[in-house]
């Protein structure tokens, strides 16, 4: 069908229309939802996202002494929590909740590829910030901690700083290479057992995300981290970002096309 065409608006040509509809490219944002209702959407994601975390992290300890059994509880209740979230709001906003995930997919963007803009990413990154602190005071809150508190958990260990890069690298390439393959429709069950896998295979128990990483320092519970470990947290999380999309470029190379043919 061109654009030149009649159309007809019956129910069956609605149907019709539907299916041959423009649909956004992998890994884009979708282009039809208003941006104030995508940056709801990535700050009330991300402040869930945190409740998950901060919430059972306080109740596993409140059940158990056993540091294995708070871990575990920790981290299935991460994904199972974090696949909903995707499945839910994944379709508003492409369920970012992450400013490093954010920045990379501007970074494609900007070299040709789909993603958000610039001042797309100027609103889904605060709002991503801003929803990580209150989901993290709302947990205290449910489970009668001080709503604010400082954590005083040093995670500054070189270690530490390692496993976040790894974190972050594996985080990246998991998505940007479903997003090259056409297979995001998995995204919410990869990417929630991607993270459930990473708490227990890095050290860092896979923070991968800064904004987490700062709504997390608020606090000081079974998942904080101290204000003073944020920074070089963060510094290591951009770093994984960076090595995981250079691990996309090449992995997923596209193969170059001469007279119509792909050459080697």
């Amino acid at each position: 069908m061109t654009v030149t065409e009649p159309v007809d608006t019956g129910p069956a040509a609605e149907g019709v229309i539907a299916a041959d509809a423009p649909r956004p490219a992998p890994g884009a944002t979708p282009p039809r939802t208003p941006l104030i209702a995508r940056a709801a959407a990535e700050l009330v994601g991300t402040g869930a996202l945190v409740v998950v975390v901060v919430g059972s992290g306080i109740q596993a300890t409140k059940l158990t002494d056993d540091v294995a059994l708070q871990l575990l509880a920790n981290s299935t209740a991460t994904v199972f929590g974090l696949g909903v979230l995707i499945a839910l709001l994944g379709p508003v906003s492409g369920a970012h909740f992450n400013p490093a995930v954010t920045l990379a997919e501007w970074w494609t963007a900007r070299r040709g590829g789909a993603g958000v803009t610039a001042r797309e990413l100027a609103v889904y990154v605060p709002s991503q910030i801003v929803g990580a602190i209150a989901g993290a005071i709302l947990a205290d809150a449910m489970f009668g901690e001080p709503l604010v508190k400082w954590s005083t958990h040093d995670r500054s260990a070189g270690n530490l700083l390692l496993g976040e890069v790894v974190a972050t690298a594996g985080l990246i390439l998991l998505i940007f290479g479903l997003a090259r393959t056409d297979r995001l429709r998995f995204a919410p069950v990869a990417v929630a057992s991607y993270i459930g896998a990473a708490y227990w295979f890095t050290s860092s128990t896979s923070f991968a995300n800064p904004a987490v990483t700062i709504g997390r320092a608020f606090t000081d519970t079974f998942a904080g981290i101290a204000p003073a470990s944020v920074p070089a947290f963060i510094g290591m999380q951009l770093i994984g970002a960076v090595v995981g999309l250079a691990l996309v470029a090449v992995i997923f190379m596209r193969a170059k096309t001469v007279g119509g043919r792909p050459s080697a």
